[in-house]
């Protein structure tokens, strides 16, 4: 006499177990958004310290090429040339403080405006994850006590 046995199909219990549980992706979707509305705030960030830098980088040359033009100016005197150089000399280290006083100004600025928005971002995302874990546990409180239920 043969027996069979009875193997219980997993794939079946597999798909009824996720089914009771189920995802919901909207925290997932807001979570995306709050992450690519970072980026996209960080990533405007950068682009304008780029411009203001090589908008003051454009003027640091030009003013430096202005003030080269001077100097190779001829002179009537051997002292004047000695002279032009010193002026030269002595312009273009002030300005060259006045320029990385700019540049050290923009790169404040980008760090004040990346760290407001680091913790913008984080207060977003700490409310979204608190939202998410509440709906997680409703749901997960709901299909055990559905499940519960259908079993006895």
């Amino acid at each position: 006499m043969a027996t069979t046995t009875n193997t219980p199909d997993l794939a079946t219990m597999m798909k009824d177990m996720m089914g009771a549980f189920p995802m919901d992706t909207k925290g997932m979707e807001d979570a995306f958004k709050t992450q690519t509305t970072l980026a996209e705030k960080l990533s405007a960030v950068s682009i304008d310290a780029a411009q203001k830098s090589t908008e003051l980088s454009a003027k640091w040359a030009n003013d430096t090429l202005v003030r080269l033009s001077a100097m190779t100016q001829a002179k009537s005197e051997p002292a004047d040339y000695a002279k032009a150089m010193t002026d030269f000399a002595s312009a273009s280290a002030e300005v060259a403080a006045e320029h990385m006083a700019a540049f050290a100004d923009i790169a404040k600025k980008v760090q004040t405006e990346s760290i407001e928005l680091m913790l913008a971002a984080g207060k977003d995302m700490t409310e979204e994850m608190t939202v998410a874990a509440k709906k997680a546990s409703d749901d997960v409180t709901a299909a055990t006590k559905k499940a519960s239920a259908s079993a006895k």
